[in-house]
């Protein structure tokens, strides 16, 4: 079965943020069952604690300035860059100033629905 898809437009002021707590929020934008798109918002001092996942991300740093761990490489990450992590590999992220991180995930992480 397949999750359902979104709306065919998303409109920033109407979407929920949904609080992740310690300083993470995050908004979901559109998703069908093979792609998702959202936004995280870090305080500074935020962490997104290490994990993996079976979904292929990609992101791009709208604003802020992150320490970046992927695998055994960790990176300083700013506005304007991006990363990619393949499927199951262990990354995390520490925000070093207030930022905006933009993920696209492929499949939809059903888990965030």
């Amino acid at each position: 079965m397949s999750a359902p898809a979104s709306s065919e437009f998303q409109f920033e002021n109407e979407i929920k943020w949904e609080d992740l707590g310690n300083g993470v929020q995050r908004q979901v934008f559109g998703y069908d069952d093979k792609l998702m798109l959202l936004k995280v918002k870090f305080e500074k001092g935020a962490i997104g604690a290490m994990h993996s996942h079976p979904h292929s991300q990609a992101t791009y740093i709208e604003s802020g300035v992150f320490e970046m761990t992927i695998g055994n490489e960790v990176k300083i990450i700013k506005q304007g860059d991006g990363y990619y992590v393949p499927p199951h590999v262990v990354h995390g992220v520490t925000c070093l100033e207030p930022g905006m991180l933009v993920d696209a995930f492929s499949p939809v992480r059903e888990d965030f629905l």
